[in-house]
C-alpha cells in the first residue's frame, strides 16, 4: 500500500494570503514523488479515500509542532499515478495566526507563494495549482 503524501499550507487570516510549506525535496511531504509520477484527473475517485488525521498528526512531529498545530483541509484529495500504484495527496493547514517559520528552518524548509514555485516539477505546481483553487474557493 502506498502512503498518503501532504501538502502543507498557511493561509494568513486578515489578507488571505497563502504560502505553502517547501521542504528541500519539493512542497510535497514528505517523501518525494517518484521521477515518472503524473497527476490524475480531478475528477479520478478511486475507491479507498484516506483520513487525514495520521498524515497531520506525523507532519506535527515531523516539525516539532504540536498537536493541533496542523489543520486537515477535508474535502481536498488529489491522486498521482506513480510505478508504485496510486499516492493519494492531501491538503493540511498550518493554524497559527502566523506561518511556523522557526519549525521550517529547523528541516531545512522554507514558505514560498505560488509563484515562487517555478523550480519544482510539473506535478508539484500542478498539485499546488489545485490547493490554491480549493483554498480560495
Amino acid at each position: 500500500m502506498v502512503l498518503p503524501r501532504l501538502i502543507l499550507l498557511h493561509k494568513q487570516a486578515t489578507s488571505g494570503r497563502v504560502r505553502f510549506l517547501c521542504l528541500s525535496s519539493g512542497v510535497v511531504a514528505f517523501k518525494p514523488l517518484p521521477v515518472l509520477a503524473a497527476l490524475r484527473d480531478e475528477d479520478y475517485s478511486p475507491t479507498v479515500q484516506f483520513h487525514p488525521t495520521a498524515v497531520v498528526r506525523e507532519a506535527e512531529i515531523q516539525l516539532g509542532l504540536p498537536e493541533g498545530a496542523i489543520v486537515p483541509e477535508a474535502d481536498f484529495q488529489a491522486w498521482v499515478d506513480t510505478p508504485e500504484g496510486d499516492v493519494p495527496v492531501l491538503l493540511a493547514a498550518f493554524a497559527g495566526i502566523d506561518p511556523p517559520f522557526s519549525a521550517a528552518e529547523r528541516t531545512g524548509s522554507r514558505f514560498i507563494a505560488i509563484t515562487e514555485a517555478r523550480a519544482l516539477s510539473e506535478v508539484e505546481r500542478n498539485l499546488l495549482r489545485r490547493a490554491y483553487e480549493h483554498v480560495l474557493g
